[in-house]
């Protein structure tokens, strides 16, 4: 078994002391295979710190001030469905470290340095994986330079207010997904949903014509 070619891919979600309310990861093969997954809100931070929000945003817009209540709602849903667990970042940093002797994979996240500081705020400890690039530079300078992916943008409206078109992983995901684009729903913003749902299966796009060697260069 090639240990490197396995993908360790991380999303979190934040509180506004810029530390982890919500962390998720997957491990996926080359072939996009799906080996592990993690979901956890941390002790310490979920609950006790305000989750993320900015005041300046639409009330309408998931970030917002005003949608602070409906998504610490859907956390409590989860807890109360037995989908998510309250673990303390230690057992975070347990379960990675099994992780890394397991399957040596490469880390990656979208927008991997946002990721990595609000872990290493956390006291989850990122640096243990000796290889990682940033799985939003790389769709960046490959997926979103196509130009199919032009045409997706303006045909469906994934336009930002500048008249640039919209990069984000809920956009990049859907791009990867048009054959079945109308059923796919907005990313949920929960970190293991938004790993293993949409940031993974843009790696997988992107692993059909790049090596790893390639996505290690592209992103440096």
């Amino acid at each position: 078994m090639n240990k490197k070619h396995f993908y360790l891919i991380v999303d979190t979600e934040t509180t506004k002391k810029q530390t982890v309310a919500d962390f998720g990861c997957v491990v996926v093969d080359r072939s996009g295979r799906l080996h592990e997954q993690f979901g956890a809100l941390l002790h310490g931070h979920f609950g006790r710190l305000p989750l993320f929000s900015n005041s300046y945003l639409p009330a309408e817009e998931f970030f917002s001030s005003q949608m602070v209540h409906r998504r610490r709602k859907n956390y409590d849903d989860m807890i109360e469905a037995g989908s998510r667990s309250i673990c303390s970042p230690q057992l975070v940093n347990l379960y990675l470290s099994r992780i890394l002797g397991q399957y040596d994979p490469i880390l990656t996240a979208y927008n991997l340095s946002f990721d990595f500081g609000k872990c290493a705020n956390t006291s989850i400890d990122l640096g243990i994986f000796s290889e990682r690039f940033c799985l939003m530079r790389a769709a960046h300078r490959s997926i979103c330079l196509s130009p199919e992916y032009d045409y997706f943008c303006r045909l469906n409206g994934h336009i930002t207010k500048t008249g640039k078109l919209s990069r984000t992983a809920d956009t990049v995901a859907k791009f990867v997904a048009r054959d079945c684009y109308d059923s796919l729903a907005d990313e949920p913003h929960t970190a293991l949903e938004d790993a293993r749902d949409y940031e993974a299966p843009i790696l997988g796009e992107i692993l059909k014509t790049r090596t790893r060697n390639e996505l290690l260069e592209l992103c440096k």
